[in-house]
């Protein structure tokens, strides 16, 4: 796991950057009356993004409800909020969807919020048990099936809301082919911080955000037994929330 995006670590002081009222505030150069009318171009009266001729009614964006990040299958707040279509049929889906002579036995299917990884064990070569040779197998499986693999990920996208990425694996080699690496963000305290920057100056990492990475996944290892019992309580609590009423 290797973020691309390096998390800011400088967070801004209480009340930097943020209004304090709808349409009255500090008035500064270019903001006030006489800038381009009222309140200036866009801004309300004093200055602030909020009133008359700006982000209210006949203003940029108004008081409406606000449009959702992320397309249609957007999560507002944690799992807790989700709306993103139930996964937990999504190991049967591809199990009868995928070709049967692709994989030996069913695939492994991980879930997240983001991403369906799906991995499966290939045959193994005849006579042939060395790292080239699985390794040319993987590489073969993946040019032989590229199209078909597309299309089985546009289905199972438009039925889980979720990208969905593939790997493949023979003996001791496993391989992910293109799968997301999602920018997390977090502000770190200086104790915190201290501790990814001893990771970097030790040559663990290259950067703090590979730190991290590295953090989580060492979390991840040793700890493996109580996420996955964690995250079966969650699947039960979704699919208890799922049978309820609508609202």
């Amino acid at each position: 796991m290797h973020p691309h995006d390096n998390p800011s670590d400088a967070a801004p002081e209480d009340g930097a950057g943020r209004g304090r009222g709808r349409g009255r505030g500090r008035r500064g150069p270019g903001f006030g009356p006489g800038s381009g009318g009222p309140g200036g171009p866009g801004f309300g009266p004093g200055g602030m993004p909020f009133g008359p001729g700006g982000m209210g009614p006949g203003g940029m964006g108004g008081p409406g409800p606000r449009g959702r990040r992320g397309g249609p299958f957007a999560r507002p707040g944690g799992w807790q909020q989700a709306d993103l279509p139930a996964a937990d049929d999504a190991t049967a889906w591809f199990v009868g969807r995928l070709p049967g002579d692709w994989f030996v036995g069913a695939p492994t299917i991980t879930v997240d919020r983001e991403e369906i990884l799906v991995v499966g064990e290939l045959p193994p070569v005849d006579g042939e048990d060395s790292a080239a040779a699985a390794e040319g197998r993987i590489a073969r499986f993946r040019e032989q099936t590229r199209s078909e693999r597309m299309a089985i990920a546009e289905a199972a996208q438009a039925r889980y809301g979720r990208k969905v990425s593939w790997g493949a694996s023979l003996g001791d080699r496993r391989e992910l082919f293109a799968h997301l690496a999602v920018p997390v963000m977090t502000r770190l305290r200086q104790p915190q911080r201290q501790v990814l920057d001893t990771l970097v100056d030790a040559g663990v990492a290259r950067s703090r955000s590979e730190a991290l990475a590295w953090a989580v996944s060492l979390v991840g290892q040793h700890t493996e037994a109580w996420l996955a019992e964690l995250r079966e309580k969650m699947a039960e609590v979704d699919k208890l929330r799922a049978q309820g009423p609508a609202l």
